[in-house]
């Protein structure tokens, strides 16, 4: 029995810390013509539903981030040059990412299921 507890008591300690770390995800455009959403290292292309911080580092003044797909609408500003820090809900479905202003070429999607 006390073994038991002893488990249940590790799992309620270590499930919320790892779920934690892959909730953060960085976002970069710039400084050259490149965008990208990555987590862990490596770019998103799949995610599963739930809350995330999104970490964007803005690295020219010509460029933005713009992220939207259900529920979710959030951008910096095209001559804003810095780090913002997002929070989203996202749900299935799929989320697409741009820079505004060369959104032909500057842009990336994932989906969440």
């Amino acid at each position: 029995m006390k073994l038991v507890l002893l488990a249940a008591l590790v799992a309620a300690l270590v499930v919320p810390a790892a779920q934690a770390r892959t909730s953060k995800l960085v976002a970069t455009d710039g400084p050259g013509f490149t965008i990208t959403l990555t987590q862990s290292g490596k770019k998103v292309t799949h995610l599963k539903p739930g809350t995330y911080t999104i970490t964007v580092a803005d690295k020219s003044n010509i460029h933005n981030f713009h992220l939207t797909g259900p529920g979710v609408n959030e951008k910096t500003a095209v001559g804003f040059k810095g780090t913002k820090t997002w929070k989203v809900k996202l749900k299935k479905g799929t989320y697409k990412y741009v820079c505004d202003p060369h959104k032909s070429f500057m842009k990336g999607s994932f989906k969440v299921s």
